[in-house]
């Protein structure tokens, strides 16, 4: 039948049912499905699926090959009880996933942003807080929850149900497990778990399948040993890393992202089992 045919990949296709304003701008390709929302001044790239009752607010630019599932809402107001109404903005990028019921809320302050990169997949009911910035290649299972002004580098991995407290940064490569909460910042390439989360050693897995080389990760179990097994002070340990250790470029990395840290330090060792 007619109506059955799936749209050629160059047309726009948006379901009867769908509000589209007629000031937001949709590019080649876009899916609207039933009962979805989009405001005014929304930019859609092409090949972009937005699920049904899904909801794309003011101020949202998407970038190309999204795909919205059932439910997301992109942009609403950020949660915050000091919002005046001023104007702010979501921006995200290409080949994103956003599983059922996400919600990204828009930056807090004016012209403040929260920022989402490339091919990051969003799983069920994430949220993600004001002023967020997630980078490339992220994974972040059901039910986490950002809250404001979170950093979340390239490649990390936060499990189900993770909690993550304001001004938290989580480095490259980074592994939480679930039902976690960080209060502090995880250095890149480290395994974290628990309430709060500790470090229980490097993310090997991680790094082996990242195609990290084996020098450069022995390099690293070394840094590893002395931010969190020396028993030395922070400063001190990132000192014998430097001196030691600092030509390694993926050390080098952790170094400084650590010393880069205002907020909230970095988490803690545990002894409650050993690295491999």
């Amino acid at each position: 039948m007619a109506g059955d045919r799936v749209p050629s990949p160059a047309a726009t296709s948006i379901h009867p049912s769908a509000v589209v304003h007629a000031e937001a701008r949709l590019g080649r390709g876009v899916v609207v499905g039933p009962y979805a929302v989009i405001e005014a001044g929304v930019i859609i790239g092409d090949d972009t699926i937005i699920g049904p009752h899904s909801v794309v607010k003011s101020g949202v630019t998407l970038g190309q090959s999204n795909r919205l599932s059932v439910g997301v809402v992109l942009g609403e107001e950020p949660q915050h009880r000091r919002f005046a109404g001023e104007r702010s903005f979501v921006r995200i990028g290409s080949e994103n996933t956003f599983r059922e019921y996400v919600t990204v809320n828009r930056g807090y302050g004016e012209g403040e942003i929260t920022e989402i990169g490339d091919d990051n997949y969003l799983m069920s009911y994430v949220h993600i807080g004001h002023n967020c910035r997630i980078t490339t290649g992220v994974t972040i299972t059901s039910g986490a929850k950002l809250a404001g002004h979170v950093l979340v580098h390239e490649q990390a991995n936060l499990g189900g149900q993770v909690g993550v407290h304001q001004f938290v940064r989580v480095g490259r490569l980074v592994m939480v497990g679930g039902g976690s909460v960080l209060r502090q910042d995880v250095p890149p390439f480290v395994l974290a778990f628990g309430v709060p989360a500790h470090a229980y050693g490097l993310n090997s897995v991680g790094l082996t399948r990242a195609g990290i080389p084996p020098v450069h990760r022995t390099m690293l179990k070394r840094a590893f040993m002395l931010l969190y097994r020396s028993r030395l002070g922070v400063s001190t340990a990132l000192g014998r890393m430097d001196a030691e250790l600092g030509s390694d470029p993926y050390v080098r990395e952790m170094i400084e992202f650590i010393r880069g840290g205002q907020e909230r330090g970095i988490i803690r060792w545990t002894k409650e089992r050993d690295e491999e």
